[in-house]
């Protein structure tokens, strides 16, 4: 059975279980997969799905869907096609978050969870997810970790006194568990900060994908990772067939059809506090762009 069939098959019927059986995975899991409320229908290509990628900033003892986000990146799919792109929306963009006035961006989870966090980003995008997933930094580690580690192309080099000092050198760099996710937060030392980070999430994405990707075939391979995934997702308002969707867009990505880019903007000072002022005109563009077919044309 070909690789991707196999997934989406396992996906399936492991959501139908999800679903049937009560989960023993207490929420917040490791990754939470929410579908979003719609108030209005939207007319997009009944082909691509968006999800919202958060990384969640909770710590021990928190509730990882009501903290700020660490990562945000909303990727779109054509599961006709296999294209996708990820638009990276770096974490301290001042915009409008419905209900509570101007903040960061990332707020808008700590205030109204990943219901809210969908929604400021897709009306600051025009584009509103179909589903957010939010995982915390362990759950990307061990989700790292047990595909073997991943490979990512680093354009410079970079590190943190206190997560990395050693640094990541330029090139190509193996990452594994939690040195993935640092890989992914540092920005103090990045020349454009928020905006290298988030170029960064999507170099360990990308780095996810080609993993699994490559290692498809491998007998037992895809069916270890569908069972260690269930055992610590927790799904929201999902039935089995929109779970069997989900897991197969993502199964359909086709790397070589995978276009990145992160939000531009310019940086600024409101209250006292450092934030990033979004090209919303950009960020309107690339919605545009890639509401139809999951591409944008141009960064």
């Amino acid at each position: 059975m070909h690789a991707f069939a196999r997934t989406t098959l396992l996906a399936l019927l492991l959501g139908v279980i999800a679903v049937v059986v009560p989960d023993s995975t207490p929420a917040p899991a490791d990754i939470t997969v929410v579908k979003v409320d719609r108030a209005e229908g939207v007319a997009v290509d009944p082909d691509v799905v968006w999800v919202l990628a958060a990384g969640s900033d909770a710590r021990p003892g928190d509730d990882p869907l009501r903290v700020r986000a660490d990562a945000l990146q909303l990727v779109g799919i054509n599961t006709r096609t296999g294209a996708a792109t990820a638009i990276g929306i770096p974490r301290d963009s001042w915009v409008p978050i419905p209900g509570v006035g101007s903040n960061r961006v990332n707020a808008a989870l700590y205030y109204g969870g990943p219901q809210l966090l969908g929604r400021t980003v897709g009306n600051l995008v025009g584009v509103q997810p179909d589903y957010v997933v939010v995982a915390t930094f362990g759950g990307l580690a061990r989700l790292v970790r047990g595909i073997g580690g991943i490979t990512v192309d680093n354009p410079r080099r970079f590190g943190d006194a206190a997560l990395h000092p050693r640094g990541w050198p330029r090139g190509k760099v193996r990452l594994n568990g939690m040195k993935a996710v640092e890989f992914a937060r540092v920005r103090k030392e990045l020349p454009r900060g928020d905006f290298d980070r988030s170029a960064n999430q999507q170099r360990v994405l990308r780095g996810i994908h080609r993993r699994v990707v490559e290692r498809a075939r491998e007998p037992g391979f895809i069916e270890s990772q569908v069972l260690k995934v269930m055992r610590n997702l927790y799904t929201r308002g999902l039935s089995p067939a929109e779970l069997f969707r989900f897991a197969q867009a993502i199964a359909q990505v086709d790397p070589g059809k995978v276009t990145a880019c992160v939000l531009p903007g310019r940086g600024a000072s409101i209250n006292g506090a450092s934030v990033v002022l979004p090209d919303t005109g950009t960020a309107r563009r690339w919605g545009n762009d890639a509401r139809r077919d999951a591409r944008i044309n141009r960064c």
